[in-house]
């Protein structure tokens, strides 16, 4: 039943990151056009080892900007939740009405897969929330003045944003971007870490510790 759960939740994830259709006349760029766009920077440049980019057009490489990002600040999220968790910090009370605390479950994947993993309802709610998220609160919607792809304000958060200059802005931008690039690499390095732990693989890692 978990599993299933799961894999419906998959699938519905890449359904919402599966590419949008093409207008019916669309005009192909070569990948050297988007050598100066945000992202391309020192030491890489523009990176493009599978070559998305080739014979892209501008929608494509915004659809694919768009999920960079997107899964970028899921991964921030995901790698600073490793980082408070097994710092012992947890949620208080009790996770369900039997009294079992948010402490008393596993870290890390753990907590999704196998024998201790939280109850398959905690699982389906979790999916329920960040499919509300996906539809209702995390997208662009037009008309309401966003500036760019991967801009969720929709005309009612701000934080400051439209006060900073436009060398700030993007300075802003490349840092998020950066950062949610290395935290793909942070939160899969754990995930891969924590799969190996049973074959005797269980180093002191920077800033996490021991995995178990």
């Amino acid at each position: 039943m978990k599993t299933a759960a799961v894999l419906a939740a998959l699938c519905s994830t890449a359904a919402a990151f599966a590419p949008a259709k093409q207008a019916a006349q669309t005009t192909s760029l070569a990948a050297s056009e988007f050598e100066d766009v945000l992202g391309a920077q020192p030491p890489l440049g523009l990176w493009d080892p599978l070559g998305l980019l080739n014979g892209a057009d501008e929608e494509r490489f915004d659809r694919l900007r768009y999920v960079e990002i997107k899964h970028g600040r899921i991964s921030m999220l995901a790698f600073l939740g490793q980082i408070v968790t097994r710092a012992g910090i947890h949620l208080p009370g009790s996770i369900n009405y039997a009294g079992d605390s948010f402490d008393s479950y596993p870290n890390g994947i753990a907590a999704l897969f196998g024998p201790n993993s939280i109850p398959t309802a905690g699982l389906v709610q979790l999916i329920a929330f960040i499919g509300v998220l996906e539809i209702a609160v995390m997208r662009d919607i037009p008309g309401t003045g966003n500036e760019f792809v991967g801009d969720f304000r929709n005309g009612y958060i701000d934080f400051g944003w439209d006060e900073f200059d436009e060398e700030t802005k993007l300075q802003k931008r490349a840092i998020e971007l950066n950062n949610g690039r290395a935290a793909m690499m942070g939160i899969l390095g754990l995930m891969v870490h924590e799969e190996i732990v049973p074959l005797g693989y269980d180093p002191e890692l920077p800033i996490i510790g021991h995995l178990v």
